[in-house]
């Protein structure tokens, strides 16, 4: 998505932090578009070191400034359970489904040292935008679901996780990493060894302007099918790819059944943010287009919980409340305002809701649920790795 990033923003500066693998496309592309480029490069202060001595599936192990890196929400929470129930020790947790707002609070929380949350289970959104006091970075394992199998995360972002480890200025300016199996310790070091593969090309994904140029040549096909048909008839630099559009091609499924959309309309609607493997909001953003097309006021239609989860249904459910009020106000900003009238009361929901999860998470100790409960995943090999066992070796006494 980095072509649509730098090609698809209005904004006089742009700023870009990742690592060297995309420098010289990023250089290729504000060469083509004439733009500047200013460069900063930085270095660690301080190696990162890899612990040998791996926790052996033992999370009775955890030290305080540790975190543990799972990739997916049910590990996540798994750990925390565990963690609290045979240590000492108190765990924040952050996830990509969680707001912006709640991942800042919960890392707050683990920064704070006069307080008894001295652990961190998270996901990959730990390396996304947080500052955080992290002594050593354990992964729970090293493969994730890639929405059709489990393959190996890759090596650089491995190295952008684990390099979250230490930071200069704070109580630990040493950084360490390690595994909580030691069959995973092996792929560890051969990442963080591993140099940087140099990006070759970059995705990008049409202008409304340009699907309406090309739907003026087959005015009666379905959006769906148009995507589909534009995907096969475009052509593009060596440089850039088309992004996959499955997401954008799922919700202009479900949206077609809506009369009164017009192409543009349907276009917005599929950028919606949503997760679409999340029927709730699923639900609801075919609710807010099919009153948009009926030229109706688009309603929130959705109560306010009185307390927070109780369990991990009613989080579930509070993760997904957030979402939809999300992007409530993200239509609000792409339609016409008045057809989009309650969102003051979006805005306090959302923050409303965001600190009901925070308080949430902090008393969570409930095994965790699936959104998609029944549906199993395979654990399978890709390329020489086979994902570890979810299972937490816990020795009593």
């Amino acid at each position: 998505m980095l072509g649509l990033a730098l090609l698809g923003l209005k904004a006089d500066e742009i700023h870009l932090c990742g690592d060297p693998s995309v420098l010289n496309v990023v250089r290729k592309i504000c060469s083509d578009t004439g733009d500047e480029l200013v460069e900063q490069h930085y270095e660690r202060f301080k190696p990162l070191v890899v612990e040998a001595k791996t926790f052996l599936g033992d999370m009775k192990k955890v030290r305080s400034g540790d975190c543990i890196v799972a990739f997916s929400r049910r590990e996540i929470f798994e750990v925390k359970l565990a963690i609290e129930k045979y240590t000492n020790h108190r765990c924040c947790v952050i996830y990509g489904a969680l707001p912006p707002e709640t991942r800042r609070q919960q890392a707050a929380l683990f920064n704070d040292q006069d307080n008894e949350f001295d652990v961190l289970v998270a996901s990959d959104a730990v390396g996304m935008g947080l500052n955080l006091n992290i002594r050593r970075i354990v992964f729970y394992n090293l493969a994730k679901y890639n929405g059709d199998k489990m393959v190996p995360v890759p090596a650089s972002q491995v190295k952008q996780i684990a390099g979250r480890a230490g930071r200069r200025g704070s109580r630990y300016p040493d950084g360490l990493t390690t595994t909580l199996h030691l069959e995973d310790l092996d792929y560890l070091i051969e990442c963080l060894k591993k140099p940087f593969d140099d990006v070759k090309r970059v995705g990008l994904f049409p202008f409304f302007e340009q699907v309406e140029l090309f739907a003026g040549q087959l005015p009666d096909m379905k959006f769906s099918k148009l995507l589909e048909k534009f995907g096969e008839n475009c052509r593009l630099d060596g440089s850039y790819f088309l992004c996959q559009h499955l997401h954008i091609k799922k919700i202009a499924n479900m949206l077609e059944r809506i009369q009164g959309l017009s192409l543009e309309d349907r276009f917005n609607f599929c950028f919606a943010p949503v997760n679409i493997r999340d029927p709730k909001a699923m639900y609801h953003l075919l609710r807010f287009a099919s009153s948009y097309a009926q030229k109706l006021p688009v309603n929130i239609a959705m109560g306010m919980p009185k307390c927070s989860a109780r369990n991990d249904s009613e989080l579930l459910d509070l993760e997904t409340r957030h979402q939809v009020l999300s992007m409530y106000l993200w239509l609000s900003n792409h339609f016409e305002e008045e057809r989009f009238p309650y969102v003051k009361k979006a805005e306090t929901m959302a923050t409303d809701i965001a600190q009901l999860l925070a308080e949430s998470l902090i008393k969570a100790n409930w095994k965790p649920e699936s959104r998609n409960a029944g549906k199993s995943k395979p654990q399978e090999k890709e390329g020489g790795y086979e994902r570890p066992m979810s299972l937490i070796k816990l020795r009593e006494g």
